[in-house]
């Protein structure tokens, strides 16, 4: 039987940590200092790509109208930006 598990940050962490040999604080830091490279990238309207991994970045997300699920009212949801993450073909052929 399979079983299914979702890492949290804390987790990520750890097995950085071990894998590299440095410590949990040191981990932490390389991984917040990966988020905030990425973060400042898309927000500047860039992308980042990593080769074998993935691409992230910004997607617009158009006007639209939707349904209120308790009441069936037609609601207007405003246009945004979300981010993406396309899995690279190394990524996507190991899943």
């Amino acid at each position: 039987m399979l079983k299914f598990h979702t890492m949290n940050k804390a987790e990520l962490i750890a097995k950085i940590a071990d894998d590299a040999g440095i410590t949990k604080t040191q981990a932490n830091e390389a991984l917040d200092s990966f988020i905030e490279a990425v973060t400042k990238t898309l927000k500047g309207g860039g992308k980042v790509t990593l080769v074998g991994f993935g691409t992230f970045s910004v997607s617009k997300r158009a006007a639209r109208n939707g349904r209120n699920p308790q009441t069936g009212a037609v609601i207007k949801i405003k246009a945004k930006k979300v981010a993406r993450f396309k899995a690279g073909k190394e990524l996507s052929s190991k899943l």
